[in-house]
């Protein structure tokens, strides 16, 4: 599997290529904004490692035009720790966040759980011919595509996952924590907050008044649950 790795300081650039291609994965470099879309054209990477600050195209820019044309995972890397940047890589459609300084180990932990994710099957695949349908919510987990009557709506991998692990048990509820494992592998590293910023962005594409959902609502204290069909 191939990752584009677009960052503009060459020690990130080493550490993060040679800790990745010693996993087993092909590693392509850009240095800029415009030359990571180049790349992401030419190469069609599996994942896209997106440092927030690039020269020529920031890598808010270059998330929200990846988005446009792709649902490719995308983990976006911010020299800051701020709450802000964070959650505004999410709402562009980044799939995870690291903050530097980070661990090696806690990199490729999260490379290793996106790319896993996105080439395998969830657990035992839904059985890939299922559909799930409810009042005008179509999910084809074979296609993984989503339509709200009769109208697509592109998801990312991440709301795509986080909306089939709802909708496939409906009525129950799951905590933000049991929500990041069950998307990630693992709830180490992460902000339950970001479960909330991917559930915002779903309602915001599939409900029909997102302050008042139809399909996935909100257990106070606790996390959410899909409706019951």
């Amino acid at each position: 599997m191939s990752i584009l790795l677009v960052d503009d300081e060459e020690a990130i650039q080493k550490n993060l290529s040679f800790a990745l291609e010693r996993d087993g994965y092909r590693i392509v470099q850009a240095r800029d904004g415009e030359e990571a879309l180049a790349l992401f054209a030419s190469e069609h990477p599996d994942l896209v490692v997106l440092d927030l600050m690039l020269p020529k195209l920031d890598g808010i820019e270059v998330c929200k035009r990846l988005r446009a044309i792709s649902t490719v995972p995308i983990i976006m890397l911010t020299a800051r720790d701020d709450e802000l940047d964070k959650v505004l890589g999410l709402e562009l459609g980044a799939d995870d966040y690291i903050t530097k300084p980070f661990s090696l180990r806690e990199f490729r932990s999260r490379v290793k759980a996106l790319l896993r994710r996105a080439a395998t099957p969830r657990g035992e695949a839904q059985r890939d011919n299922e559909l799930i349908q409810i009042d005008g919510l179509r999910i084809d987990l074979a296609r993984r595509t989503v339509e709200v009557d009769g109208r697509h709506v592109q998801l990312t991998y991440v709301e795509f996952e986080l909306l089939r692990t709802l909708a496939a048990a409906p009525g129950r509820v799951f905590s933000r924590q049991a929500l990041l494992e069950e998307l990630w592998g693992s709830a180490a590293w992460r902000e339950p907050r970001t479960i909330d910023v991917h559930v915002r962005h779903l309602r915001e594409k599939l409900e029909r008044s997102p302050s008042e959902p139809e399909y996935i609502f909100t257990v106070r204290g606790v996390g959410y649950r899909f409706r019951d069909r």
